[in-house]
């Protein structure tokens, strides 16, 4: 018994601990005083992040940032966007000159482990591919020996186009440009035969910057797994929490067919996991230390994932869901349990 006892006491201070480290945190204080989250996005990825012509920032990502900020602070307008290129989204992180990145990033170990960050999801599942010209008269990857290369340097995509010529004996000439508008203008000048970077923002610059997008061809191979996803900086495991479970929150809400046209009336439904989801059984923004309509006021600003990607991604870019599907359609896509 008394054993017992000393467990059940040390069992109870460790919880103790663990609630007053996950309720801990200057970002989300910091985001409480000044009274909207700070985004970090791409410089331009329609379909993902890009500000339309009104100068209004819209896409998947864009969606990730204001669920949170509806869970939070009660309102998905109350976000700042930093525009950003690659090589200057980890530090702006790390710095705390943004809240959250959300800005087609993979989630890999090393960000993870060694760069100080906490992903909170996959929100596109992705891979990288290559466009070129059709002019080039090349068909397949493995036929691209000796080609010029336009990339991004800081990616996951310089890392994998090395390894993926070295794999295959071929030889490359690296085009390297920072900001993604000036590495695609260089291709589309002409100054590259092949631009490399994840398959959905190829789409996307084919669609949306190319001259003619019809003189250009995504080649069929895919040489990496590219989960995209928010990352927070480590240190503030609330603001961690938050951003991962409104993602999942929109997630689970397409699961359980809960929009953002019939979440009022959801509120009556007697389906246990929607009781939870929208607050009508309380209990899950008491654990997140929001309110207990956090979830509601995502699905009802922001909408379901299924609403944000036909919005964003199918829209305007003709994406299907493919691995982005939810699990039940056979995707990738699933939410953790809500409970």
């Amino acid at each position: 018994m008394k054993m017992k006892t000393i467990l059940a006491a040390g069992a109870m201070s460790v919880a103790a601990i663990a609630a007053n480290n996950a309720h801990a945190g200057a970002v989300l204080d910091g985001i409480k005083a000044k009274g909207f989250v700070q985004c970090g996005v791409n410089t331009g990825l329609p379909g993902f992040s890009a500000a339309n012509a009104e100068g209004k920032w819209e896409g998947l990502d864009v969606d990730v940032c204001r669920a949170a900020a509806a869970a939070l602070l009660g309102d998905a307008e109350k976000v700042q966007y930093t525009p950003m290129t690659a090589a200057q989204r980890f530090t702006a992180l790390q710095s705390g000159e943004i809240d959250i990145l959300s800005r087609n990033t993979t989630w890999t170990l090393t960000r993870d482990a060694k760069l100080g960050l906490t992903f909170g999801g996959v929100n596109y599942y992705d891979g990288q591919g290559f466009l070129v010209p059709k002019s080039l008269g090349v068909t397949h990857a493995t036929e691209l020996d000796g080609a010029t290369v336009c990339v991004e340097p800081g990616t996951t995509t310089e890392l994998n186009l090395a390894d993926y010529f070295r794999a295959k004996g071929m030889s490359f000439e690296p085009v390297v440009i920072e900001n993604i508008n000036e590495t695609t203008a260089a291709f589309f000048a002409g100054r590259c035969d092949v631009y490399t970077t994840d398959a959905s923002g190829l789409a996307s610059v084919r669609q949306t910057m190319a001259p003619n997008p019809d003189d250009y061809v995504i080649l069929p191979e895919i040489i990496s797994k590219e989960p995209l996803g928010p990352a927070v900086a480590q240190g503030d495991d609330q603001w961690a929490d938050l951003v991962r479970w409104s993602l999942m929150a929109m997630i689970e809400a397409e699961e359980l067919g809960v929009n953002s046209g019939n979440v009022d009336d959801m509120k009556k439904s007697e389906n246990p996991g929607i009781q939870r989801l929208l607050g009508v059984s309380p209990g899950m923004g008491e654990a997140l230390g929001v309110d207990e309509e956090w979830a509601y006021r995502i699905i009802k600003q922001v909408g379901n994932y299924g609403e944000s990607y036909k919005a964003n991604v199918t829209a305007k870019l003709g994406l299907e869901r493919g691995l982005n599907a939810l699990w039940t359609d056979g995707g990738l896509q699933y939410a953790i349990p809500v409970r």
